[in-house]
């Protein structure tokens, strides 16, 4: 098995580095990881449903689709994540046996970790860590985050999002209470310093001594997955899976609603209703609208295009991007 000790803190290419090994490179492997402030979506999550898109473009935090399933996950530089590369018949290839090593190591630093549910690790009953697979070909990739001293107000803040406004067959995540292990250590320590004992502690395990370095062809080959794949918006909000999305406010013009239908990431079907006034049809804005990328910038720009007053009397075009993307 080899041992990845990452220093990247770009979800993007985090996530890169781990597609990398697991098709490229024929060998067990351990990588330990952090990310600057991000949310990471499960596979077959709705973005937009998981996620309060006002205060994520507010405070410039990064979304990334998984490749594995499972919940919606916030990440920052208080958190550490650990991912098992693996062969399907290792000895230790399911969702118990991946996250032994990490227990085993918490425990000799003082957290009583127990495996609880079917994918969580929790310390006095609070959950602290959830864990995600995904399999390809005759392998798995199981990967996991701890919460070691995240903000755990940001965490509520950047996740909150009004579920009554979609309409979907997507995974939604449930609200769990959750802890930070800092305050459960033997002893207290930075999470730079909480890294270096995790890695050594599981690296002891595996009997292993030395770390895998990337060399320059593979940091090529990792950055351009990031860039084809793992940053694009096609990834992670266009492969959403069908939903629909309602949303209507009063404004001065009167009450707006907006019925949305989305599929591969565009605009499938659209009704704009209420008792507002308008120079032109609505439904010619409906048609310019039906089939474009549902996507804030590119709404963004055909609105800028058109005079959003003569189709709604009065109503600027701040508001009715508030609505179509439900922030004020």
């Amino acid at each position: 098995m080899i041992f990845i000790n990452s220093s990247f803190t770009d979800p993007y290419i985090n996530h890169s580095v781990e597609e990398y090994i697991l098709k490229e490179k024929d060998t067990d492997c351990f990588i330990l990881w952090r990310n600057r402030r991000s949310i990471l979506i499960g596979k077959n999550q709705n973005t937009l449903r998981e996620i309060n898109l006002e205060y994520v473009k507010e405070k410039d935090i990064d979304v990334v689709r998984r490749v594995s399933g499972g919940g919606t996950v916030f990440c920052d530089l208080g958190n550490l994540n650990f991912t098992f590369i693996t062969k399907k018949d290792s000895d230790f290839a399911d969702f118990k046996g991946f996250t032994k090593p990490i227990i085993n190591a918490l425990k000799k630093l003082g957290v009583n970790a127990e495996f609880t549910g079917r994918n969580d690790l929790t310390v006095e009953g609070k959950k602290f860590c959830g864990n995600a697979q995904y399999s390809y070909k005759n392998k798995v990739l199981h990967h996991g985050t701890l919460l070691f001293d995240a903000d755990l107000s940001d965490l509520v803040k950047a996740l909150k999002s009004n579920p009554i406004k979609f309409k979907d067959k997507a995974i939604k995540s449930v609200s769990n209470r959750v802890t930070n292990i800092r305050k459960y250590l033997n002893r207290d320590m930075e999470v730079e310093e909480f890294k270096d004992c995790l890695i050594k502690l599981v690296m002891e395990e595996f009997n292993c001594k030395e770390f895998y370095e990337l060399d320059e062809e593979e940091l090529e080959k990792i950055n351009k997955i990031s860039q084809e794949k793992f940053s694009t918006w096609q990834w992670t909000y266009g492969n959403s899976p069908k939903f629909e999305f309602f949303n209507e406010d009063k404004f001065k013009c009167g009450v707006v609603q907006i019925n949305l239908s989305i599929k591969n990431g565009s605009i499938n079907d659209i009704e704009i209703n209420g008792d507002f006034f308008g120079k032109k049809e609505i439904s010619e804005l409906e048609n310019i609208l039906i089939g474009k990328k549902y996507q804030e910038e590119n709404i963004a720009q055909i609105i800028k295009a058109i005079n959003i007053s003569e189709y709604i009397s009065d109503l600027t075009m701040e508001q009715f991007m508030g609505l179509m993307f439900n922030y004020k």
